[in-house]
């Protein structure tokens, strides 16, 4: 079979090496495609120029091309439609339709789901002009949780710690500041109670009718040490989430994930592919932060780094609606850890062209996936994005895939880049006891 994935960050790097290794692939002739792809794509897979925003295109190359499976790695293709598409044209996708990808693409859209189904999640208002905000902000407590209605690169939120600086922040929101304005995001702005907490992520993969657990992780969004400074699209993660322990995945299972999966499909959008719900672990247990409607970037990472089954044989059930007839997914008992290499000036206007030397060889149980690189002038490897690299290991537990992370890290050469040196301190301090 030939496969086309599309993207090129360290998720789509990921999924390209899992996938590489898939049964799907293994016929003489079968070949894995990636558009637009990077440097480290390379090494698996095809590059090749398509424009994923002109869907006809798309649908030619996988004519052409008899292209038997298409993963979306990212969002924006999905809150666009394409799957739709290419479903039209009888292409089976891994990723969900326009419809379904709202889950993403509107906080408004999830949260009155959330409301309707009963699902556990934070109080909110829904608010379209910057006047409703500030008066609405009186129905809150400080710290107030201000979401961005539309994509926003997993920027889109603000945590305000007073009045002032959540009306400062509502203002930018409403300016069109946050996220692409051009989609209408922007246009409308959820404001959140506060939920206390410890964050962790639960994946599951669905046909849109069964639903198989897919793995948790844990992820570090703040740029600095001690989840100081703004946020980020994540400056590392963990998996297994130890803190997400069976009792817990039980009942985001039975009360988040099932309930959605059950809402979308009464609803006439039915939900297939991957669904990433992000959770803060309460009191009162766990409760619904937001979805997302791909694989989490840089959880995508660990999660592929553990994963023991056939990734592309999984994608196909899920695109062809057999997802009951297969077996549970196996992961590795080891603890994989990711740390991204950020270029200088992340994640405001990030240095790029910075020269990149990587070692030679990786070390064992290490692997260094690519999310913004580029090739220079010179054929050199070059910083071209904000999250240059992923440099990921597994160990034993978080201690030991962390050190081995880090020896990585420290082996390559990249002057304009930076990270941070905390990956997975949580754990860790447990660990230690």
């Amino acid at each position: 079979m030939n496969i086309l994935l599309l993207g090129s960050g360290g998720r789509e790097h990921a999924l390209a090496w899992k996938l590489a290794q898939s049964r799907l692939l293994a016929k003489p002739g079968d070949r894995l495609y990636a558009a637009p792809g990077n440097p480290g794509i390379a090494d698996h897979a095809e590059l090749v120029n398509l424009d994923v925003t002109n869907h006809g295109s798309v649908v030619r190359f996988c004519a052409d091309r008899r292209i038997g499976l298409v993963v979306v790695g990212p969002e924006a293709p999905l809150v666009d439609g394409l799957a739709d598409t290419l479903r039209a044209a009888g292409v089976r996708v891994f990723g969900p339709s326009a419809a379904a990808a709202q889950l993403e693409g509107s906080k408004g859209f999830t949260k009155d789901l959330c409301a309707r189904a009963g699902i556990p999640t934070a109080g909110y208002v829904r608010v379209k002009n910057l006047q409703d905000a500030l008066a609405a902000l009186d129905g809150f407590a400080a710290p107030y949780v201000l979401k961005a209605d539309g994509l926003a690169a997993g920027k889109g939120v603000v945590i305000a710690e007073d009045r002032a600086d959540a009306e400062a922040a509502l203002g930018d929101m409403f300016d069109g500041k946050f996220v692409d304005s051009a989609s209408g995001a922007g246009a409308e702005v959820v404001i959140e109670e506060f939920m206390k907490g410890e964050e962790a992520s639960f994946f599951a993969l669905t046909d849109g009718a069964s639903i198989m657990a897919f793995g948790t992780a844990q992820d570090h969004k703040r740029v600095g040490e001690g989840d100081t400074g703004p946020n980020t699209g994540g400056m590392g993660a963990y998996s297994p989430a130890p803190v997400l322990d069976a009792m817990r995945r039980g009942e985001a299972l039975e009360r988040i994930i099932a309930p959605t999966v059950r809402a979308m499909a009464d609803a006439g959008m039915p939900y297939s592919g991957v669904l990433y719900a992000g959770l803060m672990l309460t009191d009162e247990g766990p409760k619904l932060i937001e979805y997302n409607c791909r694989f989490g970037d840089p959880e995508c990472q660990v999660l592929m780094m553990r994963l023991q089954s056939d990734l592309g044989e999984l994608m196909l059930a899920c695109a062809e609606n057999r997802l009951s007839r297969s077996e549970a997914a196996r992961f590795s008992a080891d603890t994989a850890l990711t740390v991204v290499m950020a270029a200088e000036g992340y994640p405001g206007t990030p240095q790029k062209g910075g020269t990149i030397h990587l070692a030679e060889k990786e070390a064992e149980g290490v692997k260094i996936f690519h999310a913004g690189t580029a090739r220079g002038a010179e054929g050199d490897l070059v910083a071209n994005g904000g999250r240059v690299l992923n440099v990921s290991a597994r160990g034993a537990n978080v201690t030991a895939a962390r050190q081995k992370a880090y020896e990585a890290v420290d082996a390559i050469q990249f002057p304009s880049g930076f990270c941070r040196r905390d990956i997975g301190w949580r754990e860790i301090a447990r660990e230690a006891g």
